[in-house]
């Protein structure tokens, strides 16, 4: 079968879990005994996450960029842990029946294989998963899976993220399932086949090692209430707690509204075709008969990494889904109830075999994320949510001449930033990713003992949330120089530096991302938000950004005293207090935190910008543009009230992705000012 054979066979369904719903009455299987075993399964899970924390090599995933979950029989996902992140809890069960299809019956107790194929319902390269098989009287009754990112898997670039790639080979490499232990030896050839393709192999050797242990702790626990309850009743409960979820989601979707919803979200550009916004278009049915996406009308893939494989866009769907049903645990039951047609092989929600696929995470699955955000808030109002920060990525790599044998060192970052403005409150601010909101920042002590990176500077970018009447979260700034180095160059793996983060309901868009270098000093460059292998010599410095959320609600609702308390805590400036809220502010001793509203002043700004902010949106963009090159109008001018989008570097004006973003500001902003 060619790879392209599988993706499709693979990427045409959702989870291939089939409810039964008589579970709860096979032998000895009695409510209180399912509730005890349920927990069991998420403990034997969240076993996997202690171990792994504890003794793991990559510092990435000691930072929480790791995965475990517990299969049935069948591949089937059992039950997730309690700190995983998003991206990859829709994926973990196309993995383990990846293993399944691949060594059928060959398949023996203390066994070990290995996975990391996006084109198998993987993520990225970089994610590396572990699979044991759990037997009982010479019976596989379970499987227990750990994920976590590699640093580096190779590729042409140092941390594996190469935006020039177009197809797979450049990125890094790929692991189809392999057997790493049989029958409970170690096969160190093929182990050492995998690692010496890294530029750190000793760390991917003892990753490895620490995350296959992790799975020995699962079957631990499994086999130990085999031993207590019976195999027999351990099967059936863990079928049971696939039915049960599955039960309570379709009850659930029965007292929604029923109908089709439909949105838009962009990748900035396709690099093939120029400037344009890249849609990913969704539409979303409830039928009574459960929740159904379309997502036929996405674009072509692109000619670069930002594309998606079918594992990772069933992920986003699973993911996004399930943020409005926080209260509901989440397994192949959850998945029974959400279908997708993903349409056909070869878009950039569902590229096969060898698009590139690793910048998955900052390209199509957010956007898919914050898409399915805007419909559910439209069904669900009362949890409506605008748009978060868009996943981001720095990668310095090259040698650490602190030691003198110059060894190869990988400075990987990420950022918090902002989740939109919600119905009733801000959005979070500061905070992981909707990529995987368990994912934590990474300690700059750490950072910098372990690569020539120096922290300059972390802090809250002011006026990075959103405007509405609730505030989109706000965003972080972060700053660093190379300081020992050689051989080394940066690389960058975001987005939203033109498709930049939106409101809903009135709110206006937050930042754009982007990464400068030597900012302030005559070698100033804006290097945009997805790069790769651009050189740095010691001394340079660089700093970027995260974005806020979009705003929730016209920010000329917003209450004063509330304009005000973000004045005073630093989250906006008295300049856009006045530009996006129509609120004067007159500081009059900013260490006391003494400032005061000019409420008459307020209030006739307020009703100046309300007469003319339609007028802003249709003003001529090229003038806009130039009034920007001139120093005239700065940035976040020229993105909220006029939806004028730029090389934010060279102040170029992109027209044909200017006339996109003006029409989303219409449909999600202008259209719901009073």
């Amino acid at each position: 079968m060619t790879d392209t054979a599988i993706a499709q066979q693979s990427g045409t369904s959702g989870a291939n879990h089939t409810s039964h719903h008589g579970a709860r009455a096979l032998q000895g299987l009695d409510p209180v005994t399912f509730e005890v075993l349920k927990n069991a399964f998420a403990t034997s899970v969240d076993l996997m996450s202690e171990q792994i924390l504890r003794t793991c090599y990559s510092f990435v995933i000691y930072s929480r960029d790791f995965s475990s979950a517990l299969c049935d029989a069948d591949g089937n996902t059992v039950m997730q842990g309690s700190g995983d992140i998003a991206v990859h809890v829709g994926t973990l069960h196309f993995q383990c029946k990846a293993v399944l299809e691949e060594f059928g019956k060959d398949i023996h107790p203390n066994d070990v294989f290995a996975i990391n194929d996006p084109y198998r319902g993987g993520t990225h390269f970089n994610d590396v998963s572990f699979i044991r098989p759990i037997f009982s009287e010479g019976e596989i009754i379970a499987f227990a899976q750990n994920k976590g990112h590699w640093a580096d898997i190779g590729g042409n670039v140092p941390g594996s993220f190469d935006v020039n790639a177009k197809e797979h080979f450049g990125e890094g490499l790929r692991i189809t399932p392999v057997r790493i232990w049989s029958k409970g030896v170690f096969l160190h050839d093929v182990a050492q086949l995998l690692v010496s393709n890294t530029r750190a192999p000793q760390q991917a050797m003892g990753d490895l090692h620490a995350q296959s242990e992790a799975t020995a702790v699962c079957e631990r626990e499994i086999l130990r209430l085999v031993d207590k309850y019976s195999k027999q009743t351990v099967v059936a409960a863990m079928q049971e707690t696939q039915d049960y979820v599955e039960r309570i989601v379709r009850r659930r979707l029965v007292t929604l509204p029923q109908g089709t919803w439909e949105t838009t979200d962009y990748i900035d550009f396709d690099p093939g075709k120029g400037e344009g916004l890249v849609p990913i278009k969704i539409k979303l049915t409830l039928d009574g008969e459960g929740i159904h996406y379309d997502l036929n009308d996405c674009a072509p893939a692109v000619a670069t990494f930002l594309n998606s494989g079918y594992g990772t866009t069933f992920s986003a769907i699973y993911a996004g889904t399930k943020t409005f049903f926080p209260d509901i645990p989440l397994n192949s039951g959850f998945y029974a109830a959400v279908k997708a047609d993903i349409g056909p092989e070869g878009t950039v929600v569902n590229a096969g075999w060898p698009f590139a696929v690793t910048g998955f995470c900052s390209g199509p699955y957010e956007k898919l994320m914050n898409g399915i955000f805007e419909l559910w808030s439209q069904i669900m109002p009362e949890r409506a949510m605008a748009c978060a920060f868009n996943l981001e990525y720095l990668l310095v790599g090259g040698r650490d001449k602190r030691t003198e044998s110059s060894p190869y060192f990988m400075w990987y970052d990420w950022m918090a930033g902002g989740w939109g403005g919600r119905a009733s409150k801000d959005g979070a601010g500061a905070s992981a990713p909707v990529f995987g909101p368990g994912l934590a920042v990474q300690p700059v002590e750490g950072q910098e003992r372990l690569s020539p990176v120096l922290t300059t500077m972390h802090q809250i970018a002011t006026d990075s949330g959103g405007p509405g009447r609730f505030r989109g979260g706000v965003g972080i700034e972060k700053g660093g120089m190379l300081t020992d180095a050689t051989d080394t160059v940066m690389s960058y793996c975001c987005d939203r530096a033109r498709s930049i983060t939106w409101g809903i309901e009135g709110g206006l868009p937050s930042i754009p991302h982007g990464v400068w270098i030597n900012k302030g000093t005559e070698d100033e460059k804006f290097l945009g938000s997805n790069f790769s292998s651009v050189p740095l010599e010691s001394g340079d410095t660089f700093t970027r950004p995260s974005a806020g959320g979009g705003g929730f609600g016209d920010p000329l609702e917003r209450l004063l005293g509330e304009v005000l308390d973000d004045v005073i805590d630093g989250y906006v400036s008295i300049g856009r207090a006045e530009a996006d809220y129509g609120v004067v502010i007159t500081e009059i001793d900013a260490e006391l935190d003494e400032f005061e509203i000019d409420v008459p002043a307020s209030e006739a700004l307020r009703a100046r910008i309300r007469s003319q902010r339609r007028g802003w949106l249709t003003e001529d963009a090229a003038a806009v543009a130039a009034r920007y090159r001139s120093g005239e109008t700065d940035m976040l001018d020229v993105i909220r009230r006029h939806g004028v989008i730029l090389d934010w570097g060279s102040g170029e004006l992109y027209p044909k992705t200017t006339v996109q973003f003006r029409a989303l500001m219409e449909r999600r902003s202008a259209s719901h000012w009073k």
